[in-house]
């Protein structure tokens, strides 16, 4: 049996030399970042607050009623968008296919919010389109039907241009794997193209499809900025106003924990789908995909239809914010924007580097230990993603807050002086918040780098003399530069775009152009929220650039007979 013993000279560091050094590493790290969720779930089993059963009886229902709606709303708007420009970009030809095929991707860029906020100046009553109708047509407010923009509808339909990436992406992946064999069978069997899409394509990619839907709907329940925005009361909402209005951090964890029980429940059923899914290859043998051109009039179809969910979820959108940026820059570019865009981008760039620390630590140590052990922490780790911004900052403020208050406590008894707020509404809560949230992203991308190292690699160096920790350093690290960057890069912009932790948890009179286009959109500010915005939009633009380099990379169906 191996020792557990430190090494001579005393390096508390030594630990990582040994086997199971790594592996306690990752436990410890699991559990900090398992911390914000573990505090939310403890109240589960906490006595309700006395604001709890007003809750319950007043508001929880609705809180309840328009979330499944959104979910339902979401499923089938990003789901049919994402399905069928999956199929028209894998399996046909026409004009501007291969430029859709990336284009499509773009509206990732656009924070549901952002859309929200646009499309709101765009069609309001004031805005120009029905500016447009009224003057074209001589009409006066009210004597014509106009859809509102403010309202669940209009909720669904900003989420369901902004998410159906999520969709699109993975189902894409999952057509251009399916064996066009399987497709040319069902076809000599009486099947035409519909049956064959629907009967044997999307059966085949079903684990994918509920995979990019699972993504889309965990976005749809983490947003506050849009159902805010709109004036629908949904969990996010609930839980900033019961904290920050009724100021009861009990009910707010416990709104929280509701919250958490419909996450968990995506997840399962993310989980169960997959195992579910009877439908699988009956043969090894791939040919390329046809590319089977279509006709003049279906090939204007099948164009118009991935190039409309194009123009409304990014093109539309994003000339409207360039134009309201032309006409404010001279007010709102100022040192205060600066400052704004400094904050953003210090903050992007600081947890994007912190959030690599764990990453690499459970990506490494699941390398050299594959156990169930390790599995079992990296998987709890990469759970943050799928838990809305708001709950962890309730879930990092009930503890921390904790800590001030026994710190305070402890400084007046023995140095009679309080310290204040040491932990809460500091940065460093910040950094913490967004690496519990976005850790998922660079744990999957330092594990798919290290796949790519022969484990021969490890064995000859190991050979020669060296640790763990100098494997690492010397062989690993020098050949995941790319994987690093692109986790970097990803967890940088999801930064940018992450509003309601970072309203919660900034320090005082510390804002970023995510907080200030809301607040300036909350002030009906539209046009002057538009540089922020556009800000935000560009940065987004370069996750989706690897995305779609990623893409123009692979080849569909090419794998040999």
């Amino acid at each position: 049996m191996r020792s557990a013993a430190l090494p001579a000279g005393g390096n508390p560091l030594g630990l990582l030399r040994l086997p199971g050094g790594w592996a306690i590493a990752g436990a410890l790290t699991s559990l900090i970042i398992l911390v914000p969720i573990g505090a939310v779930c403890v109240y589960l089993f906490t006595p309700a607050s006395e604001n709890w059963p007003h809750l319950v009886d007043t508001v929880l229902p609705e809180y309840v009623r328009n979330s499944l709606w959104l979910m339902v709303g979401v499923t089938l708007g990003a789901g049919s968008i994402g399905i069928t420009t999956a199929w028209l970009t894998s399996m046909y030809r026409f004009p501007g296919r291969n430029l859709l095929t990336w284009l499509l991707l773009l509206p990732l860029a656009m924070p549901a919010y952002i859309i929200a906020y646009t499309y709101t100046g765009m069609l309001d009553v004031s805005g120009p389109f029905q500016g447009w109708i009224r003057r074209v047509f001589g009409l006066a407010y009210g004597e014509y039907w106009f859809p509102e923009v403010r309202s669940i509808g209009g909720a669904i339909v900003m989420f369901s241009l902004v998410l159906y990436p999520y969709v699109y992406l993975l189902t894409r992946a999952a057509f251009i794997g399916q064996s066009v064999c399987v497709l040319e069978v069902s076809r000599t069997l009486g099947c035409s193209p519909w049956k064959s899409f629907s009967k044997v394509a999307v059966p085949l990619a079903r684990p994918a499809i509920v995979a990019g839907l699972s993504l889309a709907l965990m976005e749809t329940l983490a947003d506050f900025g849009t159902v805010q925005y709109f004036g629908v009361s949904t969990f996010t909402t609930g839980i900033y106003r019961t904290w920050f209005g009724m100021f009861d951090a009990v009910a707010a964890a416990q709104l929280s924990a509701v919250l958490l029980i419909f996450v968990f429940a995506l997840i399962l059923l993310e989980r169960w789908s997959r195992r579910r899914a009877h439908f699988h290859h009956t043969t090894n043998r791939y040919q390329r995909l046809p590319d089977i051109r279509l006709s003049r009039g279906w090939a204007a179809l099948a164009f118009i239809a991935c190039l409309l969910p194009l123009l409304l979820g990014f093109v539309i959108p994003t000339i409207q914010l360039i134009i309201w940026a032309l006409e404010t820059y001279e007010t709102m570019i100022d040192h205060r924007f600066v400052t704004l865009a400094w904050h953003s981008f210090a903050l992007a760039a600081g947890a994007a580097v912190v959030a690599l620390v764990p990453a690499l630590i459970l990506g490494y140590g699941n390398r050299i230990h594959p156990s169930r052990a390790m599995r079992f922490f990296s998987r709890l780790s990469s759970m943050g993603y799928a838990i809305p911004g708001t709950v962890i900052a309730v879930g990092i403020l009930i503890p921390f807050g904790a800590l001030d208050n026994a710190l305070n406590r402890w400084t007046r008894e023995y140095f009679d002086m309080g310290v204040g707020l040491v932990f809460s509404g500091t940065v460093f809560v910040l950094l913490f918040a967004y690496t519990v949230r976005f850790l998922a992203v660079s744990l999957q991308t330092v594990e798919a780098g290290l796949e790519k190292v022969k484990p021969s690699m490890d064995d000859a160096a190991r050979s020669m003399g060296s640790n763990r920790a100098a494997v690492l350093r010397e062989i690993h690290l020098p050949i995941l530069k790319g994987s690093l960057l692109t986790a970097i890069v990803i967890v940088f912009v999801d930064v940018m775009k992450e509003l309601p932790a970072t309203l919660i948890l900034r320090p005082f009179d510390f804002n970023t152009l995510a907080v200030r286009a809301y607040e300036l959109a909350s002030d009906e500010r539209l046009a002057d929220s538009s540089t922020a915005a556009l800000a935000i939009v560009a940065v987004g633009i370069i996750p989706v650039i690897l995305l779609s380099g990623a893409i123009s990379r692979s080849r569909a169906g090419t794998r040999p007979i």
